[in-house]
C-alpha cells in the first residue's frame, strides 16, 4: 500500500503566491495613481502656460508697461523716515503711551499741526513732516520671558487653569511688556531727536504721578520704622555692654531674674551678637529702600533713544515696479481662464 504525501507545503506556496500578487496589483495600482496626479499637475501647469505662449507678445506689453508705471510711481512715491526709540516706563505710565500714541497719531491724520507743535516743541512746519508713531513690546530675552511667565503662574489658579509657556507667549498682549519700542517715521530724516522731549509729558502723567508719590510715602514710612528699630537696638546694645563691664570687673557677679534686668552672665554676649545680627539685617533693609528710592526715581528709562538722522524706510509693499507686473500677469491669467470658463458653459449640452 502506498502512502499519501502531505500537501501542505504546496498550499503555502499558493498562498504566498497570492499575496505577492496581491501586493503587486496594490503597488500597481499606486504607482498609476500618482502618475495620473503627476500627469493632472502637468496638464494644468500646461493649461495655464498656454496662453501666456499664445499672447506671448501682448502679455509683454503688457508686463513692461506695469514696469515702467510702477517705477515711476516709487519715483514720486512720498519718501518716509524712520527711527526707534527703547525706553522702559515705570509707574505704569505704559498705559497713558499707548493712550497717547494713538492720539499722536490722530493729531497726525486731521493736520492738527498746532497740537502737534506744542507737544513736541518743535515749529509748526516741522510738525507736518511727521507721518505717525508706531509701539510694539522692546528686546526680550529668554530669562525676561521665564520671570514673566512665573509670575503670571502665581496670579492663576493652577489646579483649574493650566497654560503652558508656549500659549502664554502666543497669547501676551503688548501691555504686559516692560520694554518698549517707540518708532517715529517722517518726510524728513533730521527731526527725530527732536521728538522726544514729547514723551516727557507721556510717562509723567497725573496717574503715575500718584503712583510715584504713594510708593515713595510708603518707603518712606518703612525707612521711619526701620530706623525707629535701629535706635531701640542700640539702646539694648548700650545696656548690654554695661551689663558686660559690670561683669568684668565684679567677676562672677550674676544679674538674674531677681534683679532690675534679666540677663545672666552665660548669655549676655549671645544676646549681644543676635542684636549686632538683627541691626546689620535692618541696615541691609534700609540701604535697599533707600536704594530704591534713588534708582527708580525717573518715571522713565531711554536704553536707547531716537536717531539724529533716521533711515529710509524700505517696505516690499512700495516695490511697485514689482508688485504692478505680478499684479498684471495675475489678472490677464484670471481673466483668460474666465473667458475659457464661460465658453465651456455657453457651450456645454
Amino acid at each position: 500500500m502506498s502512502e499519501k504525501l502531505p500537501q501542505q507545503p504546496q498550499n503555502e506556496e499558493v498562498d504566498l503566491g497570492q499575496l505577492f500578487s496581491a501586493i503587486g496589483k496594490l503597488f500597481d495600482r499606486l504607482f498609476a495613481f500618482i502618475g495620473r496626479v503627476l500627469k493632472g499637475i502637468f496638464v494644468a501647469i500646461i493649461y495655464i502656460l498656454k496662453p501666456i505662449v499664445n499672447n506671448f507678445k501682448l502679455i509683454m506689453i503688457a508686463l513692461v508697461s506695469a514696469f515702467v508705471i510702477g517705477f515711476i510711481a516709487e519715483k514720486y512715491n512720498k519718501v518716509v523716515y524712520s527711527s526707534e526709540m527703547i525706553v522702559i516706563p515705570h509707574f505704569d505710565s505704559k498705559y497713558q503711551l499707548m493712550t497717547d500714541i494713538k492720539y499722536f497719531n490722530s493729531l497726525i491724520g486731521t493736520g492738527k499741526n498746532k497740537i502737534l507743535a506744542d507737544i513736541f516743541e518743535i515749529d509748526s512746519i516741522r510738525a507736518t513732516e511727521l507721518v505717525g508713531f508706531e509701539i510694539d513690546k522692546g528686546p526680550e530675552n529668554q530669562n525676561d520671558l521665564l520671570s514673566e511667565y512665573n509670575d503670571f503662574m502665581k496670579t492663576i489658579d493652577t489646579l483649574l487653569v493650566r497654560v503652558s509657556y508656549d500659549e502664554f507667549i502666543d497669547n501676551r498682549h503688548i501691555l504686559s511688556a516692560s520694554v518698549f519700542a517707540i518708532k517715529a517715521k517722517a518726510s524728513t530724516n533730521d527731526i527725530f531727536s527732536n521728538l522726544e522731549k514729547g514723551f516727557y509729558k507721556t510717562f509723567e502723567n497725573n496717574f503715575s504721578k500718584r503712583k510715584k508719590a504713594l510708593r515713595d510715602s510708603i518707603l518712606r514710612n518703612e525707612v521711619t520704622t526701620v530706623n525707629t528699630e535701629i535706635v531701640k537696638i542700640d539702646s539694648l546694645q548700650r545696656i548690654y555692654l554695661e551689663v558686660l563691664r559690670n561683669e568684668s570687673r565684679n567677676g562672677n557677679l550674676s544679674i538674674g531674674s531677681g534683679g532690675l534686668i534679666p540677663i545672666t552672665q552665660e548669655r549676655s554676649v549671645t544676646r549681644e551678637y543676635d542684636l549686632f545680627e538683627k541691626e546689620m539685617k535692618l541696615r541691609n533693609t534700609l540701604l535697599n529702600i533707600n536704594e530704591v528710592l534713588i534708582e527708580s526715581s525717573d518715571y522713565y528709562e531711554i536704553l536707547s533713544g531716537f536717531e539724529d538722522i533716521g533711515p529710509k524706510e524700505i517696505k516690499y509693499t512700495d516695490r511697485y515696479s514689482l508688485i504692478f507686473p505680478v499684479v498684471t500677469l495675475a489678472l490677464l491669467l484670471l481673466v483668460s481662464l474666465l473667458i475659457k470658463a464661460f465658453k465651456f458653459i455657453k457651450n456645454y449640452e
